[in-house]
């Protein structure tokens, strides 16, 4: 019969001890990402075990699906979790639903490790050994990647931290199951975050960026010969402190070099309290629907303007316009109310599956205004050669937008 079998050992789990112990809690959970991963719920069991020398006992059950089963089994004397998920695929390929809700409760029990294999039954392909990594573009579109091994998985106060080794692009940083950072690409997307508006503004000096705990902006900052200071106000201390770890080809040191002074706390409340000014003030954020929300409303992006040196300018992603497409309009749109300049650039990124927007916004600095000899010989004043995306040719190309995407960004 032709099917996929997935199988999960996972250790040092993390979650609410409700998860290891208390069957309505996790065939709760259980009934919502099966749902959710749009497979049929057919009926359930759920049986748990009573204590033993003063433990609490495990639980163990199952949901019968239409097209096939999830089984379950907690130990949580050894805060370890079992999964057995089949699906028929006879009719219609259920595998990416499969795989969707696998990814859904490994992230939802937090394991410190995890070993998840799979078996394709009728099949003639082997898959390879690992974890598929799946994130929605929206909710009408997946990518992913394979994870050969799980280096980590840690629950902060704020959100889900998973590090994975890859066989595509290495050491990969995931929070939320949004992928957020890789050793083998970084340099597409900190690259063009950083180098347009940097090479464009005539000196920056003191550089303020809002998130941006993987230490790959400020890498690329710390090029530029003139900045003094890069002031990195990260929610998470995990985030850096996971960097640090296991990211060192993202920040190759820049969380630790002099010139940059990190601040764990929420940004939002930096911007509203610092006397300080910056030339540049980058949004290296999680996306709006996650807990930097605050940071990209039509108010906050205003008092920007607060903390903003004259010729100064903010760099933020927007989204990606082919699948975020209202929310690239909407951010746009708060821009344009708040600065007299915001230009849009765009470029593929990998790790994030997309044709990916920025912006550039300011009320004076136009970042489009260098010609290509005179970023040319910008590089060439300030010595920056290690670089594997951005040049002049690259700078003029990333503000040359596709007609959909000028009409989503187009000032009302």
């Amino acid at each position: 019969m032709q099917g996929l079998h997935l199988t999960a050992d996972l250790y040092q789990c993390q979650c609410s001890r409700v998860l290891l112990t208390e069957a309505n809690a996790i065939a709760e959970l259980c009934r919502r990402q099966t749902l959710d991963v749009g497979l049929t719920l057919v009926d359930e069991k759920w049986f748990t075990f009573p204590e033993h020398a003063g433990q609490p006992g495990g639980v163990t059950g199952m949901l019968l699906l239409a097209e096939s089963h999830l089984a379950v089994h907690t130990w949580p004397e050894r805060a370890g979790v079992t999964l057995d998920i089949y699906v028929c695929n006879f009719r219609c390929d259920n595998s990416d639903k499969a795989e969707r809700l696998t990814q859904a409760l490994v992230a939802a029990f937090a394991p410190g490790e995890a070993h998840v294999n799979r078996l394709v039954r009728g099949a003639t392909d082997d898959i390879p050994a690992g974890e598929t990594l799946l994130e929605a573009l929206n909710p009408h579109s997946v990518y992913g990647y394979r994870g050969a091994r799980r280096l980590e998985t840690t629950r902060s106060a704020h959100q889900l931290l998973e590090v994975f080794d890859t066989p595509q692009f290495g050491r990969l940083l995931r929070l939320d199951g949004h992928f957020m950072t890789s050793a083998g690409e970084e340099y597409f997307y900190h690259e063009a975050l950083v180098h347009p508006a940097a090479i464009a503004h005539p000196g920056p000096r003191h550089v303020l960026i809002l998130g941006g705990g993987d230490g790959g902006a400020a890498e690329e900052l710390l090029k530029h010969p003139s900045v003094e200071r890069v002031m990195i106000a990260e929610l998470d201390a995990e985030v850096p402190r996971a960097a640090r770890q296991y990211l060192a080809e993202v920040h190759r040191g820049a969380l630790d070099d002099p010139r940059v002074e990190l601040r764990i706390g929420d940004g939002f409340a930096h911007v509203r309290d610092t006397a300080d000014r910056y030339d540049l003030v980058l949004l290296d954020l999680t996306d709006p629907e996650t807990p930097a929300g605050p940071l990209y409303t039509r108010e906050f992006l205003a008092s920007l303007k607060r903390v903003l040196e004259p010729g100064g300018a903010i760099v933020l992603h927007i989204g990606t316009p082919v699948f975020e497409a209202e929310q690239v309009r909407r951010i746009a749109a708060d821009l344009h109310a708040c600065f007299a300049q915001v230009h849009c650039l765009g470029l593929y990124v990998p790790l994030y599956g997309a044709y990916w927007g920025l912006a550039v916004a300011s009320d004076t600095l136009d970042p489009r205004a260098p010609t290509r000899e005179q970023v040319d010989e910008r590089l060439a004043q300030r010595g920056i050669a290690d670089l594997r995306y951005y040049n002049a040719e690259v700078h003029g190309a990333l503000f040359a937008l596709p007609n959909f995407y000028r009409e989503l960004v187009r000032r009302a």
